[in-house]
């Protein structure tokens, strides 16, 4: 059972659902979530806050800005920045809401999600734990692992390019999200990626400057001060899309207390494959560290 919610963050709009316990009697423990890279609240997410909402929780789950049902401009932009700022604010949308419990606030994130919800754990105290799955670690190292040498100097010219048209007005640059079309390159090229992405609603479509923002993103060089918040990562072993070896490496620079899951399989194996493992153990994670 949910309801439409909406907040504001830098003064945008932002949408989303509250799932809440079938049996609810708050206030309540509540898990703030929301999308990967390029997602909607229909991907992967939603089928996890319904997990934590059977299992007593709360879950507030939304549409990043520029995606989905959330307003701001431009459309298709992936701006990490921006993307964890309105984890925060989220946060705080959540402390007004009676029904929730303020002191027990977790987050969730999966991909580029995981990364965010590293970064927004190290930073604010209100988070009291969080659960981090497959996340990007490292957007320099992500792309160094998926493109070679002259690949990466040729997409600087076509981001400086674009840097250049936007400045005369120009509409920034698209490309596919997702693609199996050889002569259509898209930033996923799998099978796998398109299966996941490709459902009613969604728009695929992503500006190429969310690649450059995203080859800055840096988001676990502070995994070691969310100690003391608990910290459940979850690692697939053959990740092609955020390599499984540098979550570990994080992982390990992490601070008690802690707990790593490894599953099976490719990126996106812990959504369909794993997911009665991945969404049970995060359950498990958060009511350990929230109640319920």
């Amino acid at each position: 059972m949910y309801r439409d919610i909406e907040f504001l963050s830098d003064n945008v709009t932002i949408r989303g659902r509250l799932y809440l316990p079938p049996q609810a009697d708050g206030p309540l423990p509540t898990v703030i979530m929301a999308p990967g890279f390029g997602g909607l609240i229909q991907h992967s997410a939603q089928q996890y806050a319904e997990a934590f909402a059977q299992g007593g929780l709360a879950a507030l789950i939304y549409d990043h800005p520029r995606f989905g049902i959330s307003d701001g401009t431009p459309r298709q932009d992936v701006d990490p920045v921006l993307q964890r700022r309105t984890y925060r604010d989220a946060i705080s949308f959540a402390e007004t809401l009676p029904e929730l419990a303020s002191d027990r606030i977790g987050l969730w994130g999966s991909s580029y999600g995981g990364g965010h919800v590293i970064e927004v754990a190290a930073q604010d105290r209100r988070v009291r734990c969080v659960v981090s799955q497959v996340p990007t670690i490292s957007g320099f190292q992500q792309a160094r692992r998926r493109m070679t040498g002259d690949a990466m100097k040729a997409m600087r010219v076509r981001f400086d390019a674009d840097r250049a048209g936007r400045l005369q007005g120009k509409p920034p640059t698209v490309l596919p999200l997702v693609s199996i079309d050889p002569a259509k390159p898209g930033y996923f090229n799998t099978q796998a990626a398109y299966d996941n992405y490709m459902l009613p609603g969604f728009v695929n479509e992503i500006t190429l400057r969310s690649l450059e923002m995203g080859w800055e993103n840096e988001p676990a060089i502070n995994i070691a001060r969310i100690s003391p918040t608990p910290l459940l990562m979850i690692v697939a072993d053959e990740d092609e899309a955020t390599p499984s070896d540098l979550a570990l490496g994080a992982y390990s620079q992490a601070l008690e207390p802690k707990k790593l899951l490894i599953v099976k399989g490719g990126h996106f194996s812990p959504y369909k494959l794993h997911f009665s493992i991945t969404s049970g153990a995060a359950l498990e994670w958060f009511q350990q560290h929230l109640g319920t």
